[in-house]
């Protein structure tokens, strides 16, 4: 190498190193104008590219973030942090399949830091390959213990696979490193016990500063977790309120918009439309569970999934992205009015081939597979045209139980999908709607969909299950009762109570909150009756 090369490479050396601190800072425009630097002296540092594409996924700009960081990774094959970044580019992308290739490449190179372990157990989690990401992010830690969220991404696999001593020893290792960390308390709060009452004191502590929404939201939910293990149903809601009034102010829900979202799925799948003779991809391999969050979808799934001949591969969004790009709307949302609207006359047979094309490689090893993503009930009609086969269990709920659950339920705090539940009101609004939608799909997609009452199911297992597995036309197997047993990760908010036996402790939970529940019984009174029974639920 010659004396300018040597002035060269050293002086792209620093600008780097200038760069990297103008981006901790976040002058991006700094950050990015050195990188051009680097790039006109010397077109082959391969981080000048990397930290351009850092730049565009912190502007969520993932696409453009994933096509420069593969510049980087060309330039550099054995260098694990490339493939790793765009790992999480894909999952930000809704590629859950690259993700794990990409995830799974970074992981067999050599030197592997910290972050880069803990970047790609991150991108296994989402992608739903905990078995893999477990090892990655236990090396992880193993390498640099003082990252809370190290210890935070470890404890969540931990508990999707049923491991909670652990996952809690992981979780409060991370508060302990951060009390600040807001999601540590609520995975806390979430295991079997809660949290103690100095743990509870603490918490309280962290509400008395300057926090943000979102963090008081999480802090407030950990808190009322831990009132309603001491049966303090008062200070329940008393935190409930204090940390959804400000997160819906923040967020600007809008009850309309949810409206919009029912009335076109009803206009697009009229009877007319549902009945029309177009043939769909002929398949019969998906289950799909749908239902409002928290009414027992993940039970129906543990009971169906304990069959040998079926896979659970988790809350899927793929049939949903699936419509969105064959719908082509230029929104920037995956559901909304106006890609419903553009999907009435898609090409559905391709629709039910590339739905099941995107399911793979964690589908198609057993000859059926679950999709849980309880949305999919505004695409039952598009599901039965394009997947004919298909079966669509619906979950049901008493109202005020299905309503009252909702509002007590952490979602996540930026999927706007579920931002009805900072409201109890809007959560009864939108029940209203969900129920009627139930109601057009159990009368115009007869033998296809089936409706399942979590009060039944609880009352009766073996009875519901023998229906669940004859409408899926699937053989009676003993072990869909044992399913507290099935080993299968649960990354939902059941995953404790579905390790357990069945109980019925859940049932009629809104008679505890009567007290602040009066309002909504006015708004629901026109629900209270089960349209299979004509009663009371």
């Amino acid at each position: 190498m010659g004396s300018q090369a040597v002035t060269d490479t050293q002086t792209c050396d620093a600008w780097h190193e200038q760069a990297l601190q103008a981006l901790a800072q976040r002058d991006f425009r700094r950050t990015h104008a050195l990188c051009l630097q680097i790039l006109a002296l010397a077109p082959q540092y391969a981080d000048a590219f990397y930290v351009l594409a850092v730049i565009a996924a912190e502007h969520d700009n993932y696409r453009k973030a994933l096509d420069v960081a593969g510049r980087a990774a060309a330039l550099r094959p054995n260098e694990a942090r490339y493939p790793a970044f765009m790992a999480r580019c894909c999952i930000a992308l809704n590629e859950a399949a690259r993700a794990t290739q990409l995830a799974l490449y970074a992981l067999s190179l050599r030197g592997l830091d910290a972050q880069t372990l803990d970047t790609c157990g991150v991108a296994l989690t989402r992608a739903g390959e905990y078995s893999k990401a477990l090892p990655a992010l236990q090396r992880a830690v193993a390498l640099d213990s003082t990252v809370a969220s190290y210890h935070y991404n470890l404890a969540t696999v931990l508990q999707f696979n049923g491991e909670f001593t652990a996952a809690g020893a992981a979780y409060q290792c991370a508060v302990e490193l951060d009390p600040d960390h807001h999601p540590a308390w609520v995975g806390l709060s979430g295991l079997e016990g809660g949290l103690n009452e100095v743990q509870a004191r603490l918490v309280e502590q962290r509400l008395q500063r300057d926090i943000d929404a979102e963090g008081e939201l999480m802090l407030c939910h950990a808190l009322a977790r831990h009132e309603e293990t001491r049966g303090n149903h008062q200070q329940v809601f008393h935190w409930l309120r204090r940390g959804k009034q400000r997160k819906r102010d923040s967020v600007l829900y809008s009850a309309a918009a949810d409206a919009e979202l029912f009335e076109a799925v009803r206009e697009v799948c009229s009877p007319q439309w549902l009945t029309a003779a177009t043939a769909g991809y002929p398949t019969q391999e998906p289950i799909f569970i749908v239902g409002m969050p928290r009414t027992g979808t993940t039970l129906a799934e543990r009971i169906l999934s304990s069959h040998p001949q079926v896979h659970s591969a988790g809350e899927l969004t793929e049939f949903a992205l699936a419509v969105k790009r064959a719908a082509g709307t230029p929104s920037n949302k995956v559901l909304d009015a106006q890609t419903l609207r553009a999907a009435s006359t898609i090409d559905f047979a391709a629709l039910g081939e590339q739905y099941l094309l995107s399911t793979r490689p964690r589908t198609g090893h057993k000859p059926r597979f679950i999709d849980k993503m309880p949305l999919n009930f505004f695409y039952v009609g598009l599901i039965h045209r394009a997947l004919p086969n298909a079966r669509i269990v619906c979950m049901r709920r008493h109202p005020l139980d299905a309503c009252l659950s909702n509002y007590r339920q952490l979602f996540a705090t930026r999927f706007p999908y579920y931002d009805y539940n900072l409201d109890l009101l809007d959560t009864g609004r939108y029940y209203q709607q969900f129920d009627a939608l139930m109601a057009h799909w159990r009368q115009h997609v007869p033998g296809r969909f089936m409706e399942v009452w979590y009060e039944d199911l609880v009352q009766d297992v073996e009875g519901q299950a023998r229906k669940l597995l004859e409408f899926c036309g699937l053989p009676w197997h003993r072990a869909c009762l044992d399913f507290h047993r099935n080993e299968a990760p649960v990354a939902t908010a059941s995953s404790v109570q579905v390790r357990q036996r069945v109980y019925r402790s859940s049932v009629e939970r809104w008679r505890k909150y009567e007290f602040a529940l009066a309002p909504l019984q006015a708004l629901l009174a026109d629900h209270l009756q089960r349209p299979d029974q004509g009663r009371d639920a």
